[in-house]
């Protein structure tokens, strides 16, 4: 794993990724004049402000659990890493692509935010196997116990039989 893939991974990748969606997507807002999502700027202002501050609440956090000079070096499980195996893009997913959406009060930015959910899915799978790679059965285990970007709700079962 180089210098680059261990403190960035697939993120810059990804942005640019997004980015050239939402540009897609805003020039299909203009070419379609789809009915507005809310039609309230408030609420777009509120949603864009709750998902930045959500995005900015869980980037904070997961920089403390794992800061940039230990990534791809130590497999964390604490913090948001206990709940989500990539929590800075689950972030932006979540939190700030929502709040984007909503703000810019169109079906089709909506649209964009939900896609960017399978889009991030194959855009993780080469930092996936890397961390694979690096950390073995032990990065497998963990992927079986935590969703890549959002909690698993249902876990598999803790087994009764003690490890030999």
């Amino acid at each position: 794993m180089t210098t680059y893939q261990r403190i960035f991974g697939t993120g810059p990748r990804g942005l640019a990724f997004g980015l050239i969606s939402l540009a897609l997507a805003i020039w299909l807002h203009t070419d379609l004049a789809l009915a507005p999502l809310h039609g309230a700027p408030v609420v777009g202002f509120v949603a864009l402000g709750i998902g930045t501050m959500i995005t900015l609440s869980i980037v904070v956090w997961s920089l403390k659990a794992l800061p940039p000079d230990k990534r791809g070096r130590d497999l964390v499980k604490a913090g948001p890493f206990a709940h989500v195996r990539h929590p800075l893009y689950a972030a932006f997913l979540v939190g700030f692509d929502m709040g984007l959406a909503i703000y810019m009060d169109g079906w089709i930015f909506l649209l964009w935010a939900v896609l960017q959910y399978p889009l991030w899915h194959l855009n993780i799978t080469g930092e996936e196997r890397l961390m694979e790679q690096e950390f073995g059965q032990d990065y497998l285990d963990y992927c079986e116990t935590t969703g890549r970007f959002l909690p698993r709700i249902v876990r598999p079962p803790e087994s009764d039989v003690p490890p030999l």
